[in-house]
């Protein structure tokens, strides 16, 4: 079973993934984690806009497609029986992982102001704290602007606007809804 988890900055998706991972054993991995590994070569903190040039610049050489690519060679090798993938943020994105037997969508998703305010607070990233017009720019990064187009056509979405019970609750009902549709095939 492939999960793809999409959902814009600061939307809750990453608390998602780790849920799952440590609640259901699930295999996390990240379109990102390529782009992260090699530019963790060069700093020990990333920002927000590095990793969306280098995304930008890697695309441009090697094609749409190159982070499916990668991801596709890690999944052949994947042993685990649930695999969170983390991070779908172009169209080609949503159809590799549909591309796959039994794959859903998971849409995480908050009001902007919202997601503002808490990538504010966790630093993350050495852009994180930026004022909203700011954060509103970032937004309409080309590495962005799919995601809701994306997750109009996830196969379920967990609006994130209370408190973390609440998401982890929802993504529990997810996954009870995934073992319902397992045991009816």
């Amino acid at each position: 079973m492939i999960i793809g988890l999409v959902g814009e900055t600061g939307s809750g998706k990453d608390t998602v993934a780790d849920y799952l991972h440590d609640k259901y054993g699930a295999k996390l991995m990240r379109f990102a984690d390529p782009i992260k590994s090699t530019l963790s070569i060069y700093f020990d903190k990333l920002s927000k806009a590095d990793q969306q040039w280098f995304y930008h610049v890697f695309r441009q050489r090697f094609g749409e497609d190159i982070l499916c690519r990668a991801m596709k060679k890690h999944l052949e090798r994947e042993t685990a029986q649930l695999v969170i993938i983390n991070g779908l943020r172009m169209p080609c994105d949503y159809d590799f992982i549909k591309s796959y037997p039994h794959a859903k969508i998971l849409y995480v998703t908050a009001d902007r102001k919202i997601r503002w305010q808490r990538v504010a607070s966790r630093g993350e990233k050495t852009d994180d704290n930026v004022p909203f017009d700011k954060f509103e720019e970032l937004d309409m990064k080309e590495t962005e602007v799919h995601i809701p187009e994306i997750g109009k056509k996830a196969d379920r979405t967990i609006v994130n606007e209370k408190d973390l019970e609440y998401l982890l609750s929802e993504a529990d009902k997810f996954m009870e809804g995934l073992e319902t549709e397992k045991k009816q095939i």
